[in-house]
């Protein structure tokens, strides 16, 4: 046996879409109804456990048999579920991803969705949401189900038999893509790094319990407090109803358009009595950030873990690693210099403290979301990360020497561009210092081919700056930047180039091809990227531009634009990606154990070793890429939190 295809159907009562596979497998009753299977892509057999049936011995020895590879859409469900159901873990190794490999190929992360575009054969069965529901979720009890909390196989056998079909096909429409990438393999590294993120996944990250407890018992305290008050002034019946309070600040004398975040902001300067107090009140009952500790309390697992925080290959353009369940990738940041204080203040309940030292106790409590996540007793946390990382790539993709020199002499980077951008020496905290902002907003906002709405997008306006004074930091940027702006034209006219001719071009330490309708980018590392149907389309300014196929807002599958910055902001992100990959082996190749990471950064839970052997070896360059300046910076910590 060389591969063997794997499908599970399975019952928990743990909700599976809140609290992920970890805990859903850790459930008492979590059970495998179903397990459909091919080897060698032979034809699918279906194994009823639910009824009695059982898995050959061949097969259960090759599940844990690094050297027959495991396939399944979205393999991580069924490597998790079926290490809960023999009682060990099966290791990541060996174990390969269909959902991982269309992702490779810009493909949807969804079974349904990738056959649709690949326009399979055999699709999904579209029976298949509602057998879920009945067989693998508990159900209502009712008079007419005999007030039953779950449904068996013999409680509807016609169902049961659609259920064996609807388990049968997933294995086969897997088979089919399967088939149908195998025209463009994914590079061995890239599952080597699919291993290295299950691993991480699998050890996930400790959960600071009694934090996280009492956090959601002040915010329950808060929120009645704050609604109470709302009322008393408004007189509303739910004055957290957009529709009602803004009738009720319309009447007020305020005209407000919306009460999204950054309009009650602005609204918020010039209001007084009342209307500034609902305002505010409006603000502290919005929070969203606080409901993550919900999520951390639906995630943790039975030894208080949270596990399965992070989508290997979640931003399919780029590669990059995306956040789940608790949405680590968006955490917000913390600026209180007393954190300590503040999280034993919370873990105590002293909330009546809390709210004599701190105006916001709400803003609080959201600043402290990072401080949940803490390191196993005996350990603390080293966390380290990478220095200006897209900027430093950026510039050595373009050969902009400045930015390369600035990096390597250790030069304030912000600094530095003001200074070319405006000739003039600028200083941190010094002679025109200033103007470093201005270098600041301008190397964040214009890299990507950015303008006056990246710069405002970036707050160039709320900095007090004018649009005339926008269009002058564009302008100087791009000046002083003459190489990252040939950078942009030149990926711009190549790939229209390559799209038009179905050929093959080098650029720099790029390969850029098309084909069977894919638009293919090669990086340094030999990963590529992949643009399905790209093909010549119009531009709103009448120009030509690149139009391909992906999923857009909505987790829709739609026809894209994209220019020459925007495929520079992907290749730049992407060979980012790369680098972190690679640090991330090197680190857990020397048993460093990786229990988080977010963007550029790396969370290790460590009992011996220090930050510097860490930032160093973050810090080492890859083979592929030569000339590059990379540095990293660290520090320990008795919890998560922004240095």
């Amino acid at each position: 046996m060389k591969k063997l295809s794997i499908d599970l159907e399975t019952y928990s009562s743990v909700d599976l879409g809140k609290s992920g596979v970890y805990k859903y497998a850790e459930s008492e009753d979590f059970e495998i109804l179903l397990f459909a299977y091919s080897i060698n892509d032979g034809e699918v057999k279906v194994i009823d456990l639910a009824n009695g049936e059982i898995i050959p011995e061949e097969i259960l020895s090759a599940l844990s048999d690094e050297n027959v590879e495991k396939w399944a859409f979205n393999a991580n469900f069924e490597r998790v579920c079926l290490s809960r159901f023999l009682g060990k873990r099966l290791k990541p190794q060996g174990w390969y991803c269909t959902m991982i490999w269309s992702a490779y190929l810009g493909l949807p992360l969804s079974l349904e969705k990738v056959g649709e575009v690949l326009k399979l054969d055999k699709q999904k069965m579209n029976e298949g949401k509602a057998l879920i529901r009945y067989f693998s979720t508990p159900c209502k009890p009712t008079k007419t189900n005999g007030m039953r909390i779950r449904n068996l196989s013999h409680h509807d056998l016609e169902k049961w038999s659609t259920f064996k079909e609807y388990n049968q096909r997933d294995v086969e429409t897997e088979m089919a893509i399967k088939k149908k990438l195998s025209a463009f393999p994914m590079p061995q590294s890239e599952w080597e790094n699919y291993w290295v993120d299950q691993n991480i996944n699998d050890r996930g990250i400790l959960i600071d319990e009694v934090l996280v407890d009492s956090a959601i018992k002040f915010d329950g305290i808060l929120r009645e407090e704050n609604m109470d008050r709302a009322i008393e002034l408004t007189g509303l019946e739910n004055p957290n109803s957009p529709l009602q309070l803004k009738e009720w600040l319309n009447k007020k004398g305020l005209e407000i358009d919306s009460l999204a975040k950054k309009d009650v902001e602005s609204a918020l300067k010039n209001a007084e009595g009342d209307i500034k107090e609902v305002l505010e009140l409006r603000q502290e009952l919005s929070k969203s950030s606080v409901r993550k500790y919900d999520a951390m309390k639906n995630v943790k697992g039975k030894d208080n873990r949270a596990r399965g925080l992070i989508q290997f290959y979640g931003a399919n353009r780029t590669g990059r690693y995306s956040g789940r369940l608790i949405q680590v990738q968006n955490l917000r940041r913390n600026n209180l210099k007393d954190l300590d204080l503040a999280r034993s203040l919370i873990k105590n309940e002293d909330y009546e403290t809390l709210e004599i030292l701190y105006e916001s106790p709400s803003d609080i409590l959201s600043q402290l979301i990072r401080t949940a996540f803490i390191p196993k007793e005996g350990t603390r946390f080293i966390i380290s990360d990478f220095s200006a990382i897209e900027a430093r790539v950026l510039a050595w993709l373009a050969g902009e020497q400045w930015v390369l020199d600035a990096f390597k002499n250790g030069e304030d980077i912000y600094c530095r561009t003001a200074s070319r951008m405006f000739g003039v020496p600028v200083e941190k905290h010094g002679v025109n210092g200033h103007l470093r902002q201005k270098g600041k907003i301008a190397t964040l906002a214009c890299g990507y081919q950015g303008a006056l709405g990246a710069l405002k997008a970036m707050g160039g306006i709320e900095m007090g700056l004018s649009e005339d004074e926008l269009q002058s930091i564009v302008d100087s940027w791009r000046e002083a930047n003459p190489n990252i702006v040939s950078l942009w034209w030149d990926i711009d006219s190549v790939v229209k180039r390559v799209v038009k001719t179905r050929t093959k071009e080098k650029y720099k330490s790029l390969v850029i091809s098309y084909e069977k309708g894919i638009l293919f980018i090669e990086l340094p590392s030999k990963r590529r990227l992949a643009y399905p149907k790209a093909k010549i389309g119009t531009n709103r300014f009448g120009g030509e531009s690149i139009v391909y196929e992906g999923i857009v807002v909505g987790n829709k599958w739609d026809k894209i634009e994209s220019y020459g910055g925007k495929f520079v902001e992907n290749i730049v992100q992407a060979i980012a990606r790369d680098i972190l990959a690679e640090a991330m082996m090197r680190l857990e190749k020397k048993g460093f154990n990786i229990v988080m990471h977010i963007h550029d950064e790396v969370v290790i839970e460590s009992d011996s070793s220090s930050i510097e052997e860490i930032n160093q070896i973050m810090s080492l360059v890859p083979s592929w890429a030569p000339g590059l300046i990379l540095d990293a910076d660290g520090f320990e910590s008795e919890f998560y939190k922004k240095d």
